[in-house]
């Protein structure tokens, strides 16, 4: 049961869920989603804000699909505060699309401004109470978590989902980062929360069954790495799927050849691998997995 004044906007999978929490002295908004749905995101809190000012917005990390209505939000409400993890706060400061992986991964995130940092270890208000704010990497180096010990509810952003866990991109980089998935769930099961609002979702109560699908997936990318090199690419290609909602297969390959994360992760799991035959192997594995469909030469998201 999530605590008075907390409200969860479910997205789709292209865009992280939002989170609305209201007090008696404040509003804030903990991720934003992903830029082409921005306008559905501003509609979704002026209707639950009725009339109320938005005052803080949280990013749990710098992905574009849980950032990428920053922008819309600010312009929106002028006096609202934005606060974000510190480690890439350099690069929103200076506007790098590189150094923030929205280049790298092809996606799009209009660019936003940030007040003040959210730093592990400390607290921060939302509504009417405190919440800790602890490290996660794994997923994302530089992720945080929010847990609020009175009511035990977890915000797991892409650290932990009821079935896993999200792609752990410092891998894709030659980063290793799965002993840091490990350490991120061992902290959440510390924590024991009671209540997981994941970033991708519904929320959900059985969290000992959750951490242990998690360990068992992270054993197995560990044993096998190119699995989770696979995945990856598969990732990938259904984020550009669900943004541009089909297009025709010479398209697809050539946003891969362009894109460098796809292309990284195409040179370390599928050496000596045509990238056609590839992309044609990973495009039949969504459609097998009824994720996508395909008409003719035309790739469609599902």
């Amino acid at each position: 049961m999530l605590p008075e004044g907390v409200q969860v906007f479910e997205r789709g999978w292209l865009s992280s869920n939002n989170v609305l929490i209201q007090g008696r002295d404040g509003c804030a908004l903990i991720d934003s989603g992903y830029c082409t749905h921005a306008a559905q995101t501003l509609a979704l809190v002026a209707s639950a804000l009725q009339g109320r000012p938005l005052d803080l917005l949280l990013n749990t990390h710098l992905h574009s699909d849980h950032c990428g209505g920053n922008a819309a939000l600010q312009a929106t409400y002028p006096a609202l505060q934005t606060l974000i993890p510190p480690g890439q706060a350099q690069y929103v400061k200076a506007w790098d699309p590189v150094a923030l992986t929205y280049t790298p991964t092809g996606q799009s995130c209009p660019q936003f401004r940030f007040d003040f940092t959210l730093e592990p270890g400390t607290e921060v208000q939302l509504g009417d109470r405190q919440w800790q704010v602890h490290a996660a990497p794994g997923h994302d180096t530089h992720s945080v978590i929010l847990f609020e010990p009175a009511s035990r509810v977890l915000m797991s952003a892409d650290a932990l989902w009821e079935r896993g866990f999200g792609v752990v991109f410092p891998e894709l980089d030659g980063e290793g980062a799965f002993d840091e998935v490990a350490s991120t769930l061992d902290i959440i099961e510390q924590l024991q929360p009671v209540t997981v609002i994941p970033g991708h979702g519904a929320a959900f109560n059985g969290v000992e069954q959750a951490l242990l699908v998690a360990r068992q997936r992270l054993e197995n990318f560990v044993a096998h790495p190119q699995k989770h090199l696979q995945y990856a690419a598969k990732v990938l290609l259904k984020f550009k799927l669900l943004e541009a909602q089909q297009l025709e297969m010479c398209e697809l390959l050539a946003w891969t050849q362009g894109t460098s994360y796809f292309a990284s992760t195409f040179a370390n799991g599928f050496s000596n691998q045509d990238l056609t035959q590839t992309v044609t192997q990973l495009v039949g594995d969504l459609v097998r997995s009824g994720a996508a469909t395909l008409r003719g030469s035309v790739v469609h998201n599902a």
